[in-house]
């Protein structure tokens, strides 16, 4: 059984929360660079800059955050899916009662899915394994465009305690025949919001930073 992408963000959750979280190792207090995590992946002189060139996208990793993407990897055996990146703003081992905000990017063969032919027919998939956590559909999936790209954006969340209210926004990008998504966790829409802005569609040297 292969691993899909739905499911992938899915392990996230488990990793967000502290008081749940299992241990994966030494922390780190600083994002790692990685030489093997992806054929298309770059960091080149900036540690805190993910380029992928295959899917044409990068991310800005928030400074200080923790990557966990190879413990991810493990026991993945499967070349039709694979963890891009996965980093967290604290270690997930350390207990702490504040939601342990997330991104996590994932990619697997359009393949497994018979008649999927847009991001949008992801969308059942998607929600189903993440309401089964126990989370609440945040309005309907809905088509967006990102720098020339068309994504689907759906968006959950699922009460942790009276004060403490997880919040998830998952975009899907179809593109050379897999099948991308972006999972970003937080504490609040506001700060999903700021982790959005990291991500980028197009060379990051277009971009200042």
């Amino acid at each position: 059984m292969h691993i899909r992408i739905a499911a992938i963000a899915a392990l996230t959750l488990g990793f967000t929360v502290g008081a749940h979280a299992q241990t994966l190792g030494q922390a780190n207090t600083q994002p790692k660079a990685r030489q093997n995590s992806s054929p298309a992946a770059t960091r080149g002189d900036d540690a805190q800059l993910y380029g992928n060139k295959t899917f044409g996208f990068h991310y800005r990793i928030p400074y200080g955050w923790v990557d966990r993407t190879e413990e991810m990897q493990e026991g993945n055996e499967t070349p039709k899916a694979a963890v891009l990146l996965a980093v967290f703003e604290h270690p997930p081992e350390a207990t702490t009662d504040t939601i342990n905000s997330a991104v996590v990017i994932a990619s697997e063969s359009a393949a497994s899915y018979p008649g999927l032919k847009k991001a949008e027919d992801y969308a059942g998939a998607l929600t189903e394994i993440v309401t089964a956590k126990g989370f609440k559909v945040e309005g309907e999936p809905y088509a967006v465009d990102e720098d020339s790209r068309h994504l689907l954006r759906a968006d959950f969340a699922k009460a942790i305690s009276d004060k403490l209210t997880m919040h998830q926004c998952t975009l899907v990008l179809l593109a050379k025949g897999q099948i991308v998504s972006f999972t970003f966790i937080a504490s609040s829409d506001d700060e999903l919001d700021e982790l959005m802005d990291g991500l980028h569609f197009g060379p990051a040297s277009s971009r200042a930073h």
